[in-house]
């Protein structure tokens, strides 16, 4: 098994935001586990999403930057791993 690592994200509830992030997941190989998100209030909403990084082909603060140069991502950090 790979390392898991749970990011906690808060973004504008926009449609397609989510989406977009999902994608920058997707093109540097980190395996998605888990997905929550609370009901949003005051137009934003909590994302957790848990991911397997052991394939990760760049390092873990360079997602991060890529996630938090998303337009409407407000915060991204990471929870545990």
């Amino acid at each position: 098994t790979g390392r898991i690592i749970t990011f906690q994200l808060l973004l504008h509830d926009e449609s397609g935001i989510l989406s977009t992030i999902l994608g920058i997941f997707a093109s540097n190989k980190a395996n998605i586990i888990t997905i929550n998100s609370i009901v949003p209030t005051n137009g934003t909403a909590v994302v957790t999403i848990s991911a397997e990084t052991m394939e990760l082909t760049l390092p873990l603060e360079e997602l991060l930057r890529e996630i938090r140069q998303c337009p409407g991502v407000f915060k991204a950090e990471i929870l545990a791993g």
